[in-house]
């Protein structure tokens, strides 16, 4: 009996959360005059399977994906690369100040992204990277707080004596870091590049800030052209939503439980 409530609470719930997500597609399938029905209809009566190709045509959004494929790698590798040699830096290399400036680190994330936005935008705009991908991708490359938290907390876990086995060998500190930790990093570096690879496709601000020509928007910036200043297009918006929302989903999918061994395997020590 206590096996049965349980599991009814948890479809209740996970009904809750697939409700929108099923509106989302069924709007994206209505016609025009079913969109506004009161009461709502839930199902369409035609499903208009068009919608689709209709709304990804109108605009250039073949053009606002590869923008957006563009910076989700760049940033991402960015992120892996950089976060993976500072960790290492952190958890390995003993250097005066070093848990002074990793405090520092960790105290940046204290500071919202809101709060840099003018002064960054300064930045970009001393250096001509304005209405480029530049702002979107160059800040990864000089590592995030929390993923080299993340990643520091994993090789604090590995033993030290895999270190002065390679050492004796003759191996240096990154032949170390290449042949040896990165391997048996796996798990925390996938869990840091889909994190990654979700904030950059969903990203909506920084590109706003950032582009002003069409030809560089990405695909969050392209769904919002369909929302005019005398009405909405409510297809086209739910149908993009929805084709947009299909690589995280997937990349969420395969990688679920490489996530869940990232984060376990992050423990706090030390």
């Amino acid at each position: 009996m206590k096996r049965i409530i349980v599991y009814s609470l948890l479809i209740a719930c996970s009904l809750l959360f697939i409700a929108p997500l099923f509106w989302a597609v069924t709007t994206a399938l209505k016609s025009q005059t079913e969109l506004y029905l009161f009461p709502p209809k839930w199902i369409p009566s035609v499903w208009k399977f068009s919608n689709f190709a209709d709304a990804w045509t109108i605009q250039p959004f073949n053009l606002f994906l590869k923008n957006t494929v563009i910076v989700t790698l760049m940033s991402t590798l960015g992120q892996l690369i950089s976060c993976t040699l500072v960790a290492y830096g952190f958890a390995r290399f003993q250097f005066k100040g070093r848990d002074l400036l990793f405090l520092v680190v960790l105290a940046t994330m204290m500071i919202p992204w809101e709060v840099t936005m003018i002064p960054q935008y300064m930045e970009f705009n001393y250096l001509g990277w304005i209405n480029t991908l530049k702002p979107l991708i160059v800040p990864s490359w000089f590592g995030s707080a929390y993923f080299i938290f993340l990643l520091r907390q994993f090789i604090l876990t590995l033993p030290r004596e895999l270190d002065e086995a390679a050492t004796i060998d003759g191996a240096n500190k990154f032949a170390i870091l290449v042949r040896i930790i990165v391997p048996l990093m796996g798990p925390s570096l996938i869990l840091v590049g889909v994190f990654q690879m979700m904030s950059c496709w969903n990203d909506y601000l920084g590109p706003l800030i950032f582009l002003n020509d069409q030809s560089k928007y990405t695909l969050t910036l392209g769904l919002s052209q369909f929302k005019g200043m005398f009405g909405v297009d409510m297809q086209s918006i739910m149908a993009i939503t929805c084709l947009i929302s299909i690589p995280p989903l997937v990349v969420f999918f395969f990688a679920q439980r490489y996530i869940v061994g990232g984060i376990a395997s992050t423990g706090i020590k030390g």
